[in-house]
């Protein structure tokens, strides 16, 4: 997906209503009060080595680095949010936590919506996403700042 396609998807997610049940197809979920999309998916590392899943990781950090710097553009410096799997509570923070450490979060200025970015795997042997997250106020809190 290009960067303007990437940057659409995230403009379509704040305007999507959020579904009255938890949902997922293969890399997207939505619940009542969130979306999650993956907005790049590499392949998987099943027998690949060391050293194309580290090409593969810079890639997708290189990718999400172009989305953040449209939307600091847009809204701002973001909110780092360390992620801990096990400590979450709520969605999507629990399914975000089992595949990112981090996530940047902006807060739009005109609604009641955030908008996350990160790129994680659930396992080394999985693809690597750069996943899109718009969640209902009150937002995530910060445990950190870059």
């Amino acid at each position: 997906m290009l960067l303007e396609d990437q940057l659409r998807a995230v403009d379509r997610l704040l305007a999507l209503s959020f579904p009255t049940e938890d949902t997922r197809d293969g890399w997207h979920s939505s619940g009542p009060a969130h979306h999650v999309r993956a907005l790049r998916v590499s392949q998987d590392f099943w027998d690949d080595g060391l050293e194309v899943v580290k090409a593969v990781w810079e890639e997708m950090d290189a990718a999400r680095g172009e989305l953040a710097a449209l939307l600091t553009a847009r809204w701002g410096r973001p909110e780092e949010i360390e992620l801990w799997y096990g400590e979450e509570t709520a969605e999507p923070m629990i399914d975000l936590s089992r595949m990112c450490g981090r996530l940047s979060v902006w807060r739009p200025p005109h609604g009641s919506r955030w908008v996350g970015l990160a790129t994680g795997q659930e396992d080394r042997e999985f693809p690597i996403l750069l996943l899109a997250a718009i969640g209902e106020q009150p937002t995530p809190h910060s445990t950190s700042q870059d």
